[in-house]
């Protein structure tokens, strides 16, 4: 009888325990699971407090403003690169600098290198007329043209440049805000799982990696800005140097009547 009794209680003993290597079934993995599928945007929208709202808005307005100025930008530079050159061939190969003055009159107001031959035409239009009079022993002609020039060039480089401020600030400040809405975030989880007594894997992956997105979207704000940036940068770079070389094109034939290169011949009135 001892015996039987025996082999029973190890036989019940044995059937208890699940063999090696097999998954212990808990409720708590069920409700971790639960909770990992319940973490997600609409979780961390539903959870913002003022700042989370806060950090979330200037995200959303810091990522609406850069596409903006990357749109604005990028129209912007592609219709002066493609005019570029129809301008400045405009300008040189028409029969008389009336002909060639009326043709950059013609040009959309936005047009750089139109605006920076109209302004040195006046500039030297402006000093013959005053030849006697104080400007012109002030100033000779050919240091008038280039203040005209000095200043339209760096009004126009000025224009080329808008909005590259605003992309610099986003790319390199949008990590950092988004980085504070993560800190905060993560900062209430602790505190709710600490009231809570519950510190599962449940409890502590869903709501820091809801406050984790706040990070991903900063980076997601602050890439295409950069990237913008420096793109924007280097075409502007290419921009500025027509413009010189244009100026200085600009400023001998003005000066002397002729470009680098070409006779001097007088300028018909």
């Amino acid at each position: 009888m001892l015996q039987e009794a025996s082999t029973s209680s190890s036989a019940a003993q044995g059937a208890a325990i699940p063999p090696s290597g097999a998954p212990l079934p808990t409720l708590s993995g069920n409700a971790n699971a639960h909770a990992l599928q319940q973490a997600g945007f609409d979780q961390l929208i539903h959870n913002f407090d003022w700042l989370g709202w806060l950090v979330f808005i200037v995200l959303i307005v810091m990522s609406l403003l850069s596409w903006y100025y990357i749109i604005f930008n990028l129209i912007k530079n592609s219709q002066v690169r493609a005019r570029m050159s129809k301008v400045i061939d405009a300008f040189w190969h028409t029969p008389s600098p009336q002909d060639a003055i009326r043709a950059m009159e013609a040009q959309p107001p936005s047009e750089p290198f139109s605006k920076i031959a109209l302004d040195c035409a006046q500039a030297a239009s402006h000093h013959q007329k005053a030849e006697g009079g104080a400007i012109a022993q002030t100033l000779s002609r050919s240091e008038f043209v280039d203040r005209a020039l000095r200043q339209a060039v760096a009004r126009e480089s000025m224009r080329l440049e808008t909005g590259l401020t605003l992309l610099a600030t986003v790319g390199s400040a949008a990590p950092f805000v988004g980085l504070l809405g993560t800190v905060w975030g993560i900062y209430h989880a602790l505190i709710a799982i600490g009231a809570s007594g519950q510190a599962d894997i449940g409890a502590v992956a869903g709501p820091v990696g809801e406050a984790l997105i706040m990070t991903a979207i900063g980076l997601g704000t602050a890439i295409p800005a950069l990237f913008a940036y420096n793109f924007f940068v280097r075409m502007n770079r290419v921009t500025y140097a027509k413009f010189d070389e244009f100026a200085h094109d600009l400023h001998d034939f003005f000066a002397t009547g002729a470009r680098v290169g070409e006779i001097a011949v007088p300028a018909k009135k």
